[in-house]
Formats: C-alpha cells, structure tokens, sequence
C-alpha cells in the first residue's frame, strides 16, 4: 500500500489538453500556459485530441472551433457523452453561429481569436472554480477538524431537488449529470427562488466575468439546464432575465 500523500505537498499541476491546428498559437499557449504552473498536452487534430482525451485525464480542455477531421465542436459533442470536464471553445473569427454551436455542444465558455494570455488565465481560473465548487458554511460556522462533507441542505423545487453538500441533482428522483457552469448556475437560482436574475448578473456570480461579457452564455446555458431538468423550470422574463418557478 503506497503510504499517504504528506500534508505539505505541493498540490499537483493543472492538466490541459489544448487542440489547435495552428502550430505557432498552439507552441505558444503551451509555453504562455506552462509558464503560469500548467501541463499541458497539446493536438494538432480533433481525432488526435479525442484520443489523447480517452488516454488520458485532465482537469480542462481548450478547443479550437476549427479542426481537420473532427472540429472542435463535434470533439465537445463527443467529449460530453462521457464527461463533465470544463470546456473552453476558441473561435477564430468570433463567428456568432460558431459561438453558438460551441455552447449548444456543451462548453462552459469561449474567447476569440487573437486573446491575450492574461485573459485567457482569467477564463481558465473561473472554470476551475466553478469545477471545484462547494458551498460555504453557514455563516459563523466552521467546519470541524477532520470532518467529512457537510450534510448541507436539500433543496425542493417541485420534482426538482438540490443536496447542497453532496451537490447532487434530481428530477423525479432520478440523478442528472451537470457540469460545473451549469451546476453553479442552478444553485444561483436555487439561492433566489422566484427572484428574476438579470444576465449580467448570472455572467458576474457564475461566469466571474467583471465586466459585461456575451449574454449568449448565459442563454444557452439556461436553454441546457432546461433540456435537464424540464422545460418550464427556469422561467423567462422577457427585458429582464430568468427566475426559477418555486
């Protein structure tokens, strides 16, 4: 039995599998990337980066929309019969309809074409949070030494319910696999039942986006957890945003 890991370890790095054809922007993410603590496992193809996805086991993976053989949306579809792994799409040309499909594919989000490091780190950091989520004591609670997961609270919106410590989903009691963006995007709802959320709002709490970013996110995100949950879950409100129905 290999004896346990020491608490003053350092955590291990940050895998990512970064699939882009250009070979002078894929050399270059992968150096920009590996300077900030990452490995990183680059393809030059979809086929390439679906294989090394199944050899392997990362922790994100950076898509470029366009790919010899299998593009980088149909790489996500493939990805997402499996997987919940944070996705990030690039598309060259900030093409709406690429930008779309990407999301309707299952990426948690996008950036175009050229994008500067720091903002793609940024983009990078919010993903990861969101996929090592979990909820916070209540207030002027601390957890116990030693303890395990918190009970947490279960949460009932008609057939819906949340468990908020184990972070499990389920409609009619049967369980339902999200992905970190739109399990955060639930428990944002969860927290103010009946309460409309505007979009800009949703991009800042479960996005991280400090600034007005694409509200496509938002919308196709909604429009996944819909296909999830039930259509009449997540209601619009026409001008404003989305509210869940108690």
């Amino acid at each position: 039995m290999s004896s346990p890991t020491p608490a003053h370890a350092a955590p291990r790095p940050v895998r990512v599998l970064l699939v882009e054809d250009d070979e002078l922007m894929r050399r270059s993410f992968t150096v920009s990337l590996e300077r900030y603590g990452y490995t990183v496992r680059a393809a030059a193809d979809g086929l390439t980066g679906l294989e090394s996805f199944r050899d392997e086991d990362f922790d994100l993976l950076i898509l470029d929309v366009m790919l010899p053989g299998l593009d980088g949306i149909g790489l996500c579809r493939k990805v997402r019969e499996t997987s919940l792994v944070p996705v990030l799409m690039m598309s060259a040309r900030g093409d709406g309809l690429d930008i779309v499909s990407g999301l309707e594919a299952g990426a948690d989000d996008y950036v175009v074409k050229p994008v500067d490091t720091n903002v793609l780190v940024a983009r990078i950091r919010s993903l990861l949070r969101r996929a090592t989520y979990a909820p916070a004591p209540a207030a002027g609670q601390a957890p116990e030494e030693g303890a395990g997961p918190a009970e947490g609270e279960l949460l009932a919106f008609g057939d819906l319910t949340i468990h908020t410590g184990g972070l499990d989903v389920a409609v009619g009691g049967t369980p339902v696999a999200l992905t970190p963006t739109e399990l955060k995007l639930l428990l944002e709802f969860a927290a103010h039942p009946g309460i409309v959320l505007e979009r800009h709002t949703l991009l800042r709490n479960v996005w991280d986006y400090g600034w007005d970013g694409d509200s496509r996110v938002v919308d196709l995100c909604v429009q996944r957890l819909r296909g999830k949950l039930g259509r009449d879950r997540i209601e619009t409100v026409r001008g404003f945003g989305y509210k869940l129905r108690r």
